[in-house]
């Protein structure tokens, strides 16, 4: 017996040795090694991998008898925060992490015991794409990994994280995870890669100009968070799993909070105008009403005219959607309805009550918006929050004008309480341009026509746009002081926590996408 533990203590050294030439390259690149970055990621010595020794079946095309073990990709699980999470990391300095045979299949067997135990699942990818010596085989395995993702979808939560390349077909698993997160400078998304381009297209681009970090944070919205540095992007993974549930049947966790329920928000006096053509930060008000100021925000970079965040009340998670009035006034457009959707999504999936702050002028007119299809992706947003059956609290702060007022999770589609400040405005339309509308003729025809638009807006706003006019007919439920915003939330979403409610049977909608 002693002899055989000998010869396993020695295969496993030479399973961590067979890379040792290869880990200078890696660094060279600014990379860390894949158990490297697993063990930033997990508790401490938490770790338990499996199938380390796999190999891949025979000899390939290009690559002859070279069949390394682990094929390319560590996987196991382990901890975070105490918590139980599975995790594959790929392993570039092995047959460039390109995924065979061998190497989807060990991935499969993680994803399948993720879903079996209902806990987290984390893809570290660093991979050269589909084994290409291996034909159809290495093609099926992807097939396999994105029919689990698909199937793992609301139920577990899937994080990606992009810390070298991933092109072709590869990119689809990280756009089917509830959250991507990229390193900028080392992770690229693309499906076709710059030959390709440039030999179909003549355009010139650079793997990071055509798929970096900063590409699908900012402009295409496939990736939610950016980092510079591989150790503060995994810190922010932890930090994101602190916030969610292992699962779709649990809650999330809930942490001990010093911060009083009962704390009045007098700075929100100062920091939101009362005119409402004026700008000012959401993100502020955000900071002042949730536990300790703390947040954390999602696609950030993207769609800058809403915010996303998770936050606490009282020790609880909730999903903020917010109106952001300082970028395009707050106006709702095809990307923000896109996030917002996603997002309302995802906090249904996992249990986690949605708190939407309403400050909107209606949706962003323009050619390009209408054939862009802004009446399906802002239908988006409407299916999200009627499909949506956790406890939904709306405050309206200011302007809630037109289409936007109803799918920023109205009263009417749903929503189980709905707050309005002093400064409410709901309306069809802004009383500016509901007069020139309604008493086009009349102005047309008066001798002093200003003078007769004045008044015109003045009774608009007396007879329609009053900050009581919505509560009188039921639509809003109560007029609050904004200094106890923070006090009327807790109370409101501590009576929703054991809300429950059934959506008719059905397989599934078949809403926009």
């Amino acid at each position: 017996m002693e002899k055989l533990v000998t010869e396993l203590t020695e295969l496993r050294r030479l399973v961590l040795d067979q890379t040792t030439a290869a880990t200078g390259r890696q660094r060279e690149q600014g990379k860390a090694t894949a158990r490297d970055r697993i063990d930033m990621l997990l508790d401490k010595a938490s770790f338990h991998e499996v199938e380390s020794l796999r190999r891949a079946r025979g000899a390939s095309l290009g690559l002859g008898e070279r069949r390394p073990h682990t094929d390319g990709v560590v996987t196991g699980w382990g901890t975070v925060m105490g918590r139980t999470v599975f995790v594959y990391a790929q392993d570039f300095r092995i047959l460039g992490g390109a995924v065979g045979e061998a190497h989807a299949e060990k991935i499969h067997k993680i994803m399948d015991l993720a879903i079996a135990t209902g806990a987290p699942l984390i893809a570290l990818n660093d991979s050269a794409g589909a084994r290409i010596q291996e034909g159809v085989a290495a093609l099926a395995g992807f097939g396999g990994i994105f029919r689990r993702n698909v199937h793992a979808s609301g139920v577990i939560p899937q994080i990606s994280v992009m810390l070298g390349p991933c092109a072709g077909g590869a990119a689809y698993s990280p756009a089917l995870t509830d959250f991507v997160f990229m390193v900028r400078g080392i992770a690229q998304m693309f499906l076709t890669g710059p030959d390709v381009v440039a030999a179909v297209t003549g355009e010139r681009v650079s793997m990071d100009e055509l798929g970096g970090a900063d590409v699908h944070a900012q402009r295409s919205g496939v990736a939610q968070f950016a980092y510079d540095d591989e150790e503060s992007c995994l810190h922010d993974v932890r930090l994101l799993l602190s916030m969610l549930p292992a699962n779709n049947s649990e809650q999330p966790p809930v942490v001990p909070c010093a911060d009083p329920v009962d704390r009045r928000n007098d700075a929100l006096y100062d920091l939101v105008p009362t005119g409402g053509n004026q700008p000012y930060d959401m993100r502020a008000v955000i900071e002042e009403i949730v536990d300790d100021g703390d947040y954390f925000e999602v696609a950030e970079q993207w769609a800058g005219n809403i915010l996303c965040v998770f936050a606490r009340f009282a020790g609880h998670v909730v999903g903020i959607v917010a109106s952001q009035p300082n970028s395009m006034a707050g106006a709702m457009d095809i990307a923000a309805a896109e996030k917002a959707a996603r997002f309302v999504q995802t906090c249904d999936c996992f249990n986690i009550p949605i708190v939407t702050l309403v400050d909107v002028p209606g949706f962003l007119p323009g050619v390009g918006q209408e054939h862009g299809g802004v009446i399906r992706h802002g239908a988006k947003l409407l299916a999200a929050y009627c499909n949506a059956t956790v406890p939904r609290v709306s405050v309206i702060l200011r302007k809630a004008f037109g289409g936007a007022y109803i799918v920023m999770d109205s009263r009417s589609i749903g929503a189980d309480l709905t707050f309005a400040w002093p400064t409410n405005e709901i309306a069809v339309m802004g009383a500016e341009g509901a007069v020139e509308i309604v008493f086009r003729r009349e102005l047309a025809g008066a001798e002093d026509p200003e003078v007769i638009r004045a008044e015109r807006i003045r009774q608009y706003r007396r007879e329609l746009v009053h900050p009581y006019f919505a509560v009188e007919r039921g639509l809003v439920d109560e007029v609050i002081d904004p200094a106890t915003t923070r006090t009327a939330l807790i109370g409101a979403l501590a009576m929703l926590r054991t809300k429950h409610a059934d959506l008719p049977l059905r397989k599934h909608s078949n809403t926009p996408l």
